[in-house]
């Protein structure tokens, strides 16, 4: 596992046990992970975002912190804003994978769900002779259709 996958880990355990949101020392973290505080700040930056359901500040100085806040939203809101705000007309694999696993930690499909997804929207299950821009197009459009049937079998 790598040194970026284990701190987002750590950090998503925190917050399970702090109910939702938890403030986080960047140094006293690096030093945990011995590793650089910038290492922490590409962790934050990249997996601790709104499109991953996260809401991140700081606050600098002595007593600075970083506080990390879930985002609440109800099943059928944040399917919602998948499909009006987040997808559009284009999606690439990687954004693809990010969204299913999204989808599993907050528990709107299974886990074995969320990976037939990704299956689904793979290179793999894709590599047709068409260029990329337009495999994206339709891996927008599969997300989209999967997301409405989540959508109706929850409502």
């Amino acid at each position: 596992m790598r040194l970026s996958d284990t701190i987002e880990s750590f950090i998503k355990q925190m917050m399970q046990e702090e109910r939702e949101e938890v403030e986080l020392k960047r140094n006293e973290l690096a030093e945990y992970f011995h590793c650089a505080p910038s290492q922490i700040n590409y962790v934050l930056a990249t997996r601790f975002t709104p499109d991953h359901g996260y809401v991140t500040s700081s606050q600098r100085g002595g007593g600075g912190f970083i506080r990390i806040v879930r985002i609440q939203r109800s099943e059928n809101d944040h399917i919602a804003y998948l499909l009006r705000q987040r997808i559009g007309d284009s999606l690439d694999e990687q954004s693809a994978v990010i969204l299913c696993r999204q989808l599993a930690e907050r528990g709107i499909v299974p886990a074995d769900e969320a990976r037939t997804m990704c299956s689904a929207l793979s290179s793999a299950a894709l590599s047709v002779p068409i260029p990329e821009d337009l495999k994206n197009v339709l891996r927008a459009r599969i997300m989209k259709n999967m997301l409405l049937s989540i959508a109706q079998r929850n409502h």
